[in-house]
């Protein structure tokens, strides 16, 4: 069997941890029995640190470098190889053409792949998918929940597309966490719809999340901290995700804003705060 080191910038919840995983290093003597190296570059900011250890790996076997960072295509999905097992994704791409999203530049209209096992799905949008597709994928959640994994959705579900019979699938899974994503003030209508149609449905913020896009052009800190309590009001607890350029560069102030908006005890407060 071929031997494929895989190689990471950086290590994230979600990167595989199994002996053939390296992270943010180059080869050692007990590294030279390859025959390939994958780099696998995340982040737009981790792009050079990427360049640099493919150089580093070229001394030992043929090496190839992609990932989301270099905005490559992706394929079909492989379980546990470039994220860890229990993580999958179930399709590709997105219909949208939303200005400040990469997905559908990258990965084109949506498409299906072949469905693998996993509890944790990445899909960029799910719900854009067919219903076939969606009941299938559902079908092998519920398999992964007998086996005793907790259900998450932590890709990002689109609340305009949510209907009936999604929150019927999702209420049967009962999922440790669901996000869905609010971009700009224009979604605040279809994000409010789908958080009373959830806890119409009987969920509760403990697993009603929210990806709330913060720190794009024109946006300013009073209108983001709007949206991330407007969120709250719609029974979410938000998570604040921070624009990124084309460059990868990220506003060091905005960063702090995100930190602030990102940790679940401030949430909490916070949380407090907009029920008075």
């Amino acid at each position: 069997m071929k031997k494929i080191i895989r190689v990471f910038p950086r290590k994230t919840n979600l990167t595989p941890d199994d002996e053939d995983v390296v992270i943010n290093m180059g080869p050692s003597i007990l590294d030279y029995e390859v025959d390939e190296v994958h780099v696998s570059v995340l982040f737009k900011h981790d792009v050079s640190r990427g360049y640099e250890l493919a150089e580093h790996w070229e001394k030992v076997a043929k090496v190839k470098i992609g990932g989301v960072g270099l905005d490559q295509r992706g394929e079909d999905f492989v379980p546990g190889f470039y994220v860890k097992r229990g993580a999958v994704i179930t399709s590709r791409g997105c219909n949208n053409r939303c200005w400040f999203c990469s997905v559908w530049k990258r990965d084109g209209r949506i498409r299906e792949l072949p469905i693998t096992e996993g509890y944790n799905v990445l899909d960029d949008n799910l719900f854009s998918c067919s219903e076939s597709h969606i009941r299938n994928v559902f079908e092998m959640l519920e398999k992964q929940k007998k086996k005793g994994h907790r259900i998450q959705f932590t890709g990002g579900i689109e609340a305009g597309l949510i209907a009936d019979w999604h929150i019927d699938l999702l209420y049967r899974l009962k999922p440790k966490q669901m996000f869905f994503s609010y971009d700009q003030e224009c979604d605040a209508e279809k994000v409010a719809n789908a958080g009373e149609m959830l806890k119409k449905a009987g969920f509760r913020r403990n697993c009603m999340r929210c990806y709330v896009l913060i720190g794009y052009y024109g946006d300013t800190f009073n209108d983001a901290e709007h949206r991330l309590k407007q969120s709250m009001r719609f029974g979410f607890m938000p998570m604040a995700m921070l624009y990124m350029d084309d460059s990868g560069r990220r506003d060091p102030e905005w960063r702090k804003f995100q930190r602030y908006w990102s940790r679940p005890a401030i949430m909490a407060k916070e949380f407090e705060k907009v029920k008075k």
